[in-house]
């Protein structure tokens, strides 16, 4: 019996981890069991999850599963759109030079920055009052 090969990528954005495991089929993409297209419902953020894919053209080369937690939708979209990239340098690291010029390969490291004490948020303080 062949043994399947599989590809594993870690994305994390935000809050958000995404474990990615990419095997070689027909392009089917779940996520947390669920379905694409039911897990995130916004067009616009399905086509930057599936940016790594179409710019190396392996769109339909692959069956994408992935398993995600933490953050919200668009942080862990992101999430899986690193852990998405990491599995495909896995797959071939000449791929790199595809993905390093659109940003992919980078983790974002933008997060919420913490709240300090005496204000009402990171750096929203109350209202001034002269008199």
């Amino acid at each position: 019996m062949a043994k399947v090969v599989q590809y594993l990528g870690t994305g994390r954005r935000k809050s958000s981890v995404a474990r990615v495991i990419l095997t070689s089929g027909s392009g089917k993409f779940v996520i947390n069991g669920r379905e694409f297209e039911e897990y995130i419902p916004s067009a616009a953020t399905r086509l930057d999850v599936l940016q790594p894919l179409a710019l190396t053209e392996n769109e339909g080369r692959f069956d994408v599963s992935v398993n995600v937690y933490g953050g919200g939708i668009t942080g862990q979209a992101g999430a899986i759109r690193h852990g998405i990239t990491r599995a495909l340098l896995e797959v071939n690291q000449e791929l790199r030079l595809t993905l390093k010029p659109a940003g992919l390969v980078t983790r974002d490291p933008r997060a919420k920055e913490r709240k300090k004490y005496g204000l009402k948020k990171a750096r929203r303080a109350s209202q001034f009052s002269k008199r």
